[in-house]
């Protein structure tokens, strides 16, 4: 019982940190819409942060996913 308490907790945890990582991610997904149509050259600083921000993503989903997997497995 406590092992399922605490795999929630941390899927919720997951949750959140998606949401906070895809709110700085988009400050730099903004910046290289906008240059793209404005046909101008992306700024390579917002590419890294961007592709930072979706590897992160990506990590925290993965592990969101294994959470959920071990959860229905208890």
């Amino acid at each position: 019982m406590f092992e399922k308490r605490k795999i929630k907790k941390e899927i919720k945890k997951c949750q959140k940190t998606i949401e906070q990582i895809e709110k700085k991610r988009a400050r730099s997904q903004a910046a290289l819409v906008q240059a793209v149509l404005l046909q101008e050259k992306t700024n390579d600083a917002d590419v890294e942060w961007f592709n930072k921000y979706t590897g992160e993503i990506t990590a925290c989903r993965n592990r969101m996913l294994e959470l959920k997997d071990k959860l229905k497995k208890l």
